[in-house]
């Protein structure tokens, strides 16, 4: 497969040309969307979906391809939405409908790995990338206010960077590194995973030093570290994907802090076997006590309770995979099945509905 990274910019901008016009306006006043999520619409093509809590979806902004996670500067009311890695571009847009999206890709010879996070009080967005000549890892820093342009770049210190937080700080970028290197030529083919070397990067942004990086024991090198998720204790805790054979599948779930290495969560009974070897997001209560972990491919969500490490509770929830926090105790939760409900660990949803036609994607993000 030949990148092409034009024509990836030329079918986003038809995708969007052709969105139907009615979801591309902005909402009534009466009614506010309070989350959005990628998804594939089960007619065909793909979108972006601002939804309220019961499941109505207020606007559609189509994508000519698959999309992935969501980046949103709440005071601003900007978002950036990212490609599926290997991503060949992005649509920045305004969460409330006042402006055309607006499409960007990384420069040549990079690609997106389907993250990012604003920073300098929205005036700059972080991306995490691929260089494609060394297989290196790398931050893209894109100027917002002109029109996401690509101003540098600083190492993600490893390879395959995946989700990226920045700390309250404002000055500290926790990295998943995953580990894994990639030839975007054959699409999403794995390399060299007997070689595997994740790591959790904690890097300064005003300056691209490491500030601290851990690895992951040699026995687990084959854990990719995918997403991550913090507390205001400066914990950050990660779910990641085994690449090895699902009977030697490790734990998935972990923390580790700047000053603090690597900790797996070892439950009373094992489950990353039962997990099947795969987290695919991880989302963080706000009062920073629990961390809820999807897993796909076994139609489960684990809560695990940061303060004891201990396995608070698990629901079952078939192809679930997006979280979002929205209170110190209760999550969003939403599935490839079109699935969206809200519910509090251990407890029966408080709400739950099935978004006909509609099959959101790995991350569910709260607008609000």
């Amino acid at each position: 497969m030949l990148i092409d990274r034009r024509g990836f910019l030329v079918g986003s901008a038809l995708a969007l040309a052709a969105g139907p016009q009615a979801r591309a306006q902005a909402p009534a006043d009466t009614e506010t969307a309070d989350f959005i999520s990628a998804c594939h619409h089960a007619a065909g093509g793909y979108a972006l979906v601002l939804l309220t809590r019961t499941g109505k979806i207020l606007r559609e902004i189509p994508l000519s391809a698959r999309g992935h996670d969501i980046a949103i500067d709440r005071a601003s009311g900007r978002a950036v939405a990212f490609a599926r890695r290997p991503g060949f571009f992005a649509v920045a847009f305004d969460l409330a409908g006042r402006a055309e999206p607006h499409i960007f890709a990384p420069e040549s010879g990079r690609h997106f790995f389907g993250h990012g996070a604003f920073a300098d009080g929205g005036r700059l967005l972080l991306t995490s990338e691929h260089n494609i000549e060394t297989g290196d890892g790398v931050i893209g820093v894109y100027d917002v206010a002109a029109g996401y342009k690509r101003i540098g770049e600083f190492p993600s210190h490893g390879v395959g960077p995946h989700e990226a937080i920045l700390f309250a700080d404002g000055r500290t970028l926790a990295i998943a590194n995953g580990g894994i290197v990639t030839d975007p030529t054959t699409g999403r083919e794995n390399i060299d995973v007997d070689g595997m070397a994740p790591s959790l990067a904690f890097v300064d942004i005003k300056t691209g030093d490491l500030r601290a990086q851990h690895m992951l024991p040699a026995e687990i090198n084959m854990l990719s570290i995918r997403h991550i998720a913090a507390n205001a204790k400066g914990e950050v805790w990660f779910g990641g994907q085994w690449q090895g054979g699902l009977e030697s599948s490790p734990e998935l779930v972990g923390n580790a802090g700047i000053d603090r290495p690597i900790r797996i969560f070892e439950p009373v009974e094992p489950m990353g076997t039962a997990l099947k070897g795969y987290i695919g997001s991880v989302a963080m209560s706000r009062d920073g006590r629990v961390l809820a972990a999807s897993a796909p491919r076994a139609g489960r969500i684990v809560y695990v309770d940061t303060e004891t490490g201990a396995l608070r509770a698990e629901t079952a929830l078939a192809d679930g995979c997006g979280l979002a926090p929205i209170s110190d105790d209760m999550f969003a939760l939403s599935s490839g099945l079109g699935a969206l409900r809200t519910e509090r660990p251990g407890e029966t949803p408080l709400f739950a509905t099935t978004v006909s036609g509609t099959e959101f994607d790995n991350h569910l993000r709260l607008i609000g």
